[in-house]
């Protein structure tokens, strides 16, 4: 996500460093997303990692728009009334991430509470269409809650991407300040209903706004307790001035050490760094469970 901190406020181990170079790799994806009218986080969200997840063939890509129907206390995404989905969307996608060269995708998206399905319908319509121009390329999906409505989330899942990803974003005890109209029971519940499809299940949660560490240990617990196989964690960083303050910068041993406990716990990936985002070496997340295990 975008911040207006100062390098001068943060941290030595969170200094931002200059996003993009002048690689021809990444000059190339900046043009295609530009001629195309697409969006993407890896550039809107000013991502820390951008060069590493583009050299590794790896980028995000943001559907159904630019424009939030919530309003998340951490979130710098515009909030407001979104435009009509663009039917044309999911095949420029698809083409553009041919073009790339692109070997894993991740999909997003803004909350559309404005649609019937929240969206589902084009989710599952975008995820499809990826498979049939690009029959090589895995994905991933970091979907929303759709409020929980399981027929809607089963629309995502039938449609067969390799990881969906749905974040807790948060611990249980902060959720109801931080999160607009989502529940952190409800994405429990998304997560549950994604393991259950057998599809590869992933959460991520941010640290620094005000968190303890017995309450991370038990959002861990609640993620395995729903079938979730990999875990990110990183830093918040704030948006604006008009976002919630970070509260904490967190140490890299932290990090750390939250890495070992959720793998001894028996998650199958956790990336925990502090610019870890969601996305972050999305790439390795679609290995199988027995492979894996042979891994660790």
């Amino acid at each position: 996500m975008a911040t207006e901190l100062n390098n001068r406020r943060l941290p030595d181990w969170i200094k931002l460093k200059s996003r993009l170079s002048a690689d021809e790799t990444q000059e190339n994806v900046r043009k295609l997303v530009k001629e195309n009218n697409l969006n993407t986080i890896c550039i809107s969200g000013n991502c820390p990692n951008i060069g590493e997840c583009w050299q590794a063939g790896t980028a995000t890509f943001m559907i159904l728009g630019s424009i939030c129907t919530r309003a998340c206390k951490f979130c710098g995404v515009e909030t407001g009334r979104p435009h009509p989905p663009d039917i044309d969307e999911p095949k420029r996608i698809a083409e553009s991430i041919r073009k790339m060269g692109i070997k894993h995708a991740v999909i997003t998206s803004v909350d559309r509470d404005d649609l019937s399905d929240r969206g589902a319908g084009f989710w599952a319509q975008t995820i499809r269409m990826i498979k049939e121009i690009n029959p090589l390329v895995t994905m991933e999906t970091l979907i929303p809650d759709f409020d929980g409505n399981a027929e809607w989330i089963g629309q995502v899942t039938e449609a067969g991407p390799e990881v969906i990803s749905h974040n807790l974003e948060t611990v249980r005890r902060l959720t109801p300040a931080i999160r607009t109209k989502a529940r952190y029971d409800t994405s429990l519940a998304v997560i549950r209903q994604i393991s259950d499809s057998g599809i590869v299940s992933k959460s991520g949660i941010m640290l620094g706004l005000g968190e303890l560490p017995e309450e991370i240990i038990e959002t861990m617990d609640d993620l395995l307790k729903a079938g979730c196989q990999v875990m990110t964690i990183g830093q918040y960083l704030t948006p604006s001035r008009k976002h919630l303050p970070v509260s904490e910068w967190i140490t890299p041993e932290v990090y750390e050490n939250y890495e070992r406990i959720g793998l001894e716990k028996g998650f199958r990936f956790v990336e925990s760094r502090p610019l870890v985002r969601s996305s972050y070496h999305a790439e390795k997340h679609v290995t199988s469970r027995d492979d894996t295990k042979d891994q660790l």
